[in-house]
C-alpha cells in the first residue's frame, strides 16, 4: 500500500498538472444540469453566497448556523462588527510587536538597519559577487517587524468573527493603496492600516476621505509633503544665519560658509506644488476617470494641498501643516471658488465636497457593487447604492445594506460569479479545513507567490478585481499546488488536522461526497466529483487519498468561485 502511495506521491506533479487542464476546462460558471443553482436560492444557499461575499469563506458548520440563526440577521451583525466579540484576533494580535510599535519606535528600528545596512555594504564592498545567503542579514527583529503586517492581515482574516470587517479593510486599502517599499511608508504603513483605514471601514466616507488624506504614509507614498507654494522657503532658512546666536563680530569665513550651507538647504527643498495626490485624489479616491475634472482642477486642488505635510520621524511623524509652505491664493475647483487667505480648512472643505459629488457616489459604488456583486456590476446595483450616499449623507454602512439587500446581490446569475484574489483564495481555504495560521509571516509569503504581496502594490491604483487579471493557467496550477499542498500538510505557516474535518475513509466515492459536504458546502459540479474519482482511482492508503481529494477539491473549479 506505501508503495503505490510512494509512487502517487512522485507522480504528483503530472496528477496535478492534468487536474487542473481537466477541470478548468468545465468551469464553475458552467455547471452541469444537477449543480445549476434554482431560480431562488435557498437558505443554505444564500448562506453560502453571504459568506463566500461578505466573509473569507465559510468554516466548517458555518454555512449551516448561518442558515438557521437567518441570512439577513447574520448581514446585519456583520454591518455593526464592535457588537461582535472577537477573542481568537484579540489572543493573536498579542503576539504581533508591530501593533505595540509608534511611528516613531518603527523609524528609530528602520533607520538602525538602514545605517547598519550601510555599514556592512562597507565592509563588503563586493557584495554584488557573494552569493545572496552569504551576504550579512539584516537583524532578526528587523525582518520580523516587516514581515508581520502582512501577516497580521492575513490571521484576521482567518480568524475574525467580523468578517465583513477584515473584507472591508481590505477594500478600503486597495482603494486608498500606498506601497510599503517606498521608504518612509516602510514604518508609516502599519499606522495608516491601524489608525486610518480600519477605525473608518464603516463610518461616513468624507471621514475616511479626510484621515488618508492626512496621513502621514499617503503624504509620503504621493509626494505631496514636499508640495509648496512656489517660491515658499521655511521660516529657519529665511532668516540669512540660518538660527544660532547672534553674532557681534563680522567673520567673513563663517559668513561664507554658512551661505553655503543656506545655499545648499535651499537646493534640496522643494521648488514647487506637486500634482501627484491632487491628481489621484480625483482620479482614483473620489470622482473617477470620467468624473469631469480638468487638469486645470488638478493644479488647483494641488494648490489647495500644499503645506499638508509630515513631521520629521524621529518627531514622531505624524500631519503638520506647514502655513509657510501654503499657496493662499483663490482656487476654483469643479466650478466651485475658494476665496483666497484660507489655510488647512480649505483642504478639508474640498474633501467634503467631493465626498458628496455625484461622480464620487457613483465611481466608488460602482467598485463597492464590482466587489460584492459582479465584476460587470449591475446598473440597479450602482443606483441603489448612490441613493443609500445620497440619502445618509455618505454612511459607507448604509451604503452596504442597500448593496446586500438589493435584488442584484441575491441574482442567481451572480452567484459563484466573481474569481477570488490570492489572498481571498488562500484564506478561504485555510478557513475551509479550520487550519490555524501561525505568526511567522510564512503564510502571507505563500499569498506573494501566488500573485499578491500585500502593501506592494507599486502603482496607487491597487490590486485588482475582476477575474480576467488573476485567473489563467499557470495561477491555477500554482493554486492547485497549493491547495494539495495545505491539504497534506505542507503549507508553510499553518497547522491542519483534517482527522477532525474529514476522517479517512477507504471508499472514494463517499470520500468525495464528504469532501464535497465539508468542504465545498455542497457546491461541487458531477464533472468535478467525477474527476476527483478517477484521480483517485490508484490511491490504496486511505490518508493520502483523503488529502489529495481535499486538496483537489481547494484547488478545483468550484473553489475558485465566490
Amino acid at each position: 500500500m506505501r508503495d503505490g502511495a510512494d509512487r502517487r506521491t512522485g507522480g504528483q506533479a503530472v496528477g496535478l498538472l492534468l487536474a487542473v487542464l481537466f477541470l478548468s476546462t468545465r468551469p464553475a460558471d458552467r455547471p452541469t444540469a444537477s449543480a445549476r443553482p434554482p431560480d431562488r436560492l435557498s437558505a443554505h444557499d444564500s448562506a453560502l453566497h453571504a459568506l463566500n461575499r461578505l466573509a473569507y469563506g465559510p468554516r466548517p458548520g458555518e454555512v449551516d448556523s448561518v442558515a438557521r440563526a437567518g441570512v439577513l440577521r447574520w448581514i446585519d451583525a456583520q454591518l455593526d462588527p464592535r457588537k461582535i466579540p472577537d477573542p481568537a484576533v484579540a489572543a493573536a494580535e498579542r503576539r504581533f510587536d508591530i501593533l505595540d510599535q509608534s511611528p516613531r519606535d518603527l523609524a528609530a528600528a528602520f533607520e538602525t538597519a538602514r545605517q547598519e545596512r550601510i555599514q556592512r555594504q562597507r565592509q563588503h564592498p563586493d557584495t554584488g559577487a557573494m552569493a545572496a545567503d552569504a551576504l550579512p542579514q539584516p537583524p532578526e527583529r528587523i525582518r520580523r517587524l516587516a514581515g508581520e503586517l502582512p501577516d497580521l492581515a492575513v490571521v484576521r482574516a482567518v480568524l475574525s468573527g467580523r468578517q465583513l470587517q477584515e473584507v472591508m479593510v481590505d477594500f478600503w486599502t486597495n482603494h486608498f493603496n500606498v506601497f510599503a517599499g517606498k521608504g518612509a511608508d516602510r514604518f508609516l504603513t502599519a499606522d495608516y492600516i491601524e489608525h486610518v483605514i480600519r477605525p473608518n471601514a464603516f463610518g461616513k466616507f468624507a471621514d475616511l476621505l479626510i484621515a488618508t488624506a492626512k496621513s502621514p504614509a499617503m503624504l509620503f507614498y504621493l509626494d505631496n509633503w514636499q508640495s509648496v507654494a512656489p517660491g515658499a522657503v521655511p521660516p529657519q532658512l529665511a532668516r540669512a544665519g540660518l538660527g544660532g546666536r547672534r553674532r557681534f563680530f563680522y567673520d567673513p569665513l563663517m559668513d561664507a560658509r554658512r551661505d553655503s550651507l543656506r545655499r545648499a538647504a535651499l537646493d534640496r527643498m522643494p521648488k514647487g506644488i506637486n500634482e501627484n495626490y491632487g491628481r489621484e485624489l480625483l482620479e482614483l479616491h473620489t470622482l473617477g476617470v470620467d468624473g469631469g475634472y480638468t487638469q486645470q482642477d488638478v493644479i488647483a486642488v494641488a494648490r489647495i494641498f500644499t503645506g499638508w505635510s509630515i513631521e520629521r520621524p524621529n518627531q514622531g511623524g505624524g500631519f503638520v501643516f506647514n502655513d509657510w509652505a501654503h499657496d493662499r491664493g483663490a482656487k476654483t475647483v469643479l466650478g466651485v471658488a475658494f476665496p483666497a487667505g484660507h489655510g488647512e480648512d480649505e483642504g478639508v472643505r474640498l474633501l467634503k465636497l467631493l465626498a458628496m459629488q455625484h461622480a464620487t457616489m457613483h465611481h466608488v459604488s460602482w467598485q463597492l457593487c464590482q466587489r460584492f456583486v459582479a465584476d460587470e456590476p449591475p446598473d440597479g446595483c450602482v443606483d441603489d447604492a448612490v441613493e443609500a450616499w445620497q440619502r445618509s449623507g455618505g454612511d459607507i454602512r448604509e451604503v452596504l445594506r442597500a448593496i446586500f439587500r438589493g435584488p442584484d446581490f441575491w441574482a442567481v446569475q451572480n452567484v459563484r460569479a466573481k474569481a477570488k484574489t490570492p489572498l481571498e483564495f488562500l484564506v478561504s481555504a485555510v478557513r475551509a479545513v479550520a487550519a490555524a495560521p501561525d505568526t511567522t509571516f510564512r503564510l502571507a509569503q505563500v499569498i506573494a507567490r501566488l500573485g499578491e504581496p500585500l502593501y506592494q502594490h507599486v502603482a496607487p491604483d491597487g490590486y485588482p478585481e475582476t477575474e480576467a487579471d488573476w485567473v489563467n493557467s499557470g495561477a491555477l496550477l500554482d493554486r492547485m499546488n497549493a491547495a494539495v499542498g495545505l491539504a497534506a500538510g505542507r503549507l508553510p505557516g499553518l497547522s491542519v488536522d483534517l482527522d477532525a474535518i474529514i476522517p479517512p475513509r477507504s471508499d472514494h466515492a463517499a470520500l468525495v461526497e464528504a469532501v464535497d459536504a465539508s468542504v465545498l458546502s455542497g457546491a461541487m459540479s458531477s464533472h468535478t466529483r467525477q474527476v476527483l474519482i478517477e484521480q483517485l482511482t490508484d490511491v490504496t492508503d486511505s490518508v493520502q487519498a483523503r488529502n489529495l481529494a481535499v486538496g483537489f477539491a481547494l484547488g478545483g473549479p468550484e473553489f475558485q468561485k465566490r
